[in-house]
């Protein structure tokens, strides 16, 4: 059982950065697959970014390549995504997730079963 709680998101204009954390409970942080995924209303829960476990080799969806680093603390059990030159059509809340082991695809959100709460990111034109 892992915990998971989000913490960063804020109100920035477009093209400022943010800096999201995701603080988990657990001694063993460092076993869990991890990632972002995004969501605005009315609209699926969308896959942002994964870092794979042993590797750290990092993947990330189009509308974000070249702007968010997703990274993790193990020492700290913490899980970040950097996001840099934000547009307004990244506003929505951001969870984290995470999986002892991944039921399928990293981009799909079914395969993970521990959740945040969300942190809201919202970006000004």
């Amino acid at each position: 059982q892992v915990q998971l709680v989000e913490s960063g998101g804020g109100l920035v204009q477009a093209g400022g950065s943010l800096r999201l954390s995701c603080t988990a409970s657990g001694r063993t942080f460092s076993r869990y697959y991890m990632g972002w995924f995004r969501q605005t209303p009315g609209k699926e829960r969308e896959f942002v970014a994964y870092l794979r476990l042993k590797s750290a080799i990092t993947y990330y969806a189009d509308s974000v390549k070249g702007r968010f680093t997703i990274s993790r603390d193990n020492g700290t059990n913490t899980l970040y995504l950097q996001m840099n030159t934000l547009k307004p059509e990244d506003t929505a809340v951001y969870y984290c997730a995470a999986a002892a082991a991944l039921s399928g695809s990293y981009r799909e959100r079914s395969s993970y079963n521990y959740w945040g709460q969300g942190t809201q990111v919202t970006v000004s034109s």
